[in-house]
């Protein structure tokens, strides 16, 4: 399905990767910015294009649905430090799908790619190829930008205030070099060369300096704009969208919370299925701790087959229709579900894998809002210990309930806007841009 936009309307493409984490946001800000009347186009992973195309406008599937549902399914995938790598691998097709989708539009006339993190890199071959595209980097979260200065989180190490920032610059080129480049480059290289680019030497350097404009997915409150991030940037808000958020709980659901007091509601994310020890130990966190339960995975497999009457095992729910009725959140940190549960004002456990999930833990333990352990996903008594510290904590549900303002208070000064207008402000003539920081 397309969009009632007009020919001579401005024309945005909304590039995506990742999981439904990913996905929700662009196609949240999709919908804002064709009320202002722009044509829009939205490409994501083809195993998401159902979900896409539901919003009503063009869509572009990506690669190959098997590509992002094999990855998912690797362990690696989420290991600390290994699984950037194996991620960039499942997205090859996807980003080559992408550039030759580019290459087949007449360049007629301007257009704005609003790029996920992990399609900045081939967002700039795409531009270098067409004379009228301008790039806008679209960040999720706080650790997809660079920066040395605090707070700062290298995967599930926080750097102390005391370590000098030439240190952190080494431990950032370290991790790029280690973790990055070495998976990375050699790919992206190829891509580059193929179309007559010269090599990317550091990847995060170049991300970093990509766009021709920067947008965040999160407010200042949650992560103020650092000196060394990119600019021009645009802080924006979180881009809460979810297409079922206004559907009823299904019956089941509704008489199981009606039976006894809020329960504990437990998920690792859509993407996640290796996650059963995780699952069985919160259970037993929570039973110990004499609460219900609702354990949320697409994976039924995760969840110990005899549940009792006080657990529910569900394969998905929109947390904004389900959190207003919970006690508390365990969660694997990503983004998305991080603010969910603070525009509900609902306490959170923090319990992250990979990736941004650490640097959001850390950030709503800043907030009063909630705990973080990676510990506690390895131990099942730390984890048993950290929910009962959660759940007899009045500073965190205070904490929890003024996040849940803040939210409100950016929808009502419709925050969502500045980064619509950051977005439409057309640019001149990139045909010769292509950073490279060395």
């Amino acid at each position: 399905m397309t969009s009632h936009a007009r020919p001579g309307d401005p024309r945005v493409v909304l590039a995506t990767a990742g999981s439904h984490g990913d996905l929700n946001p662009f196609i949240g800000l999709a919908g804002a910015i064709r009320a202002r009347g722009a044509r829009i186009t939205l490409m994501v992973p083809a195993a998401h294009a159902d979900r896409a195309a539901a919003a009503g406008v063009e869509v572009v599937p990506l690669g190959d649905p098997g590509d992002l549902q094999a990855a998912m399914r690797d362990p690696a995938i989420w290991h600390p430090t290994r699984g950037f790598g194996r991620i960039w691998a499942a997205g090859d097709a996807a980003f080559r799908d992408a550039l030759a989708w580019f290459d087949a539009q007449p360049d007629d006339g301007p257009m704005t790619l609003v790029a996920h993190p992990l399609v900045l890199a081939h967002a700039a071959i795409a531009r270098a190829r067409r004379r009228t595209l301008r790039v806008v980097a679209a960040w999720l979260a706080p650790s997809n930008l660079v920066t040395v200065h605090d707070p700062l989180t290298l995967g599930p190490i926080e750097v102390p205030r005391w370590v000098p920032r030439a240190a952190r610059r080494a431990a950032w080129r370290l991790t790029e070099r280690v973790v990055v480049d070495a998976v990375v480059l050699p790919r992206l290289n190829v891509d580059r060369a193929a179309r007559g680019l010269p090599p990317v030497r550091r990847l995060l350097g170049h991300l970093m300096a990509a766009a021709d404009a920067s947008v965040t997915l999160f407010p200042p409150w949650f992560s103020p704009t650092r000196p060394d991030w990119p600019a021009p940037l645009t802080e924006g808000t979180f881009v809460l969208h979810d297409p079922d958020a206004a559907m009823p709980l299904p019956e089941a659901v509704r008489a199981f919370l009606g039976a006894g007091p809020p329960p504990v509601v437990v998920t690792a994310g859509t993407g996640q299925v290796h996650a059963a020890a995780f699952f069985a130990s919160a259970l037993a966190a929570a039973r110990a701790d004499g609460r219900r339960v609702l354990l949320l995975t697409p994976e039924r497999a995760q969840v110990p087959a005899a549940l009792g009457a006080d657990a529910l095992w569900h394969a998905y729910l929109p947390l904004a229709a389900l959190l207003p009725h919970a006690a508390a959140l365990v969660h694997h940190g990503g983004i998305g579900t991080t603010a969910e549960a603070l525009r509900a004002g609902v306490p959170q456990l923090v319990v992250p894998w990979a990736y941004d999930q650490f640097d959001n833990g850390a950030r709503t333990v800043a907030l009063g809002a909630g705990r973080a352990s990676f510990a506690a996903r390895r131990r099942p008594a730390r984890l048993a210990a950290e929910l009962a510290a959660l759940l007899g904590d009045a500073g965190v549900r205070a904490g929890a309930t003024a996040a849940a303002a803040r939210i409100a208070a950016d929808a009502r000064a419709d925050r969502l806007q500045a980064v619509v207008d950051a977005i439409l402000d057309r640019g001149g003539d990139h045909s010769t841009i292509d950073p490279i920081r060395a």
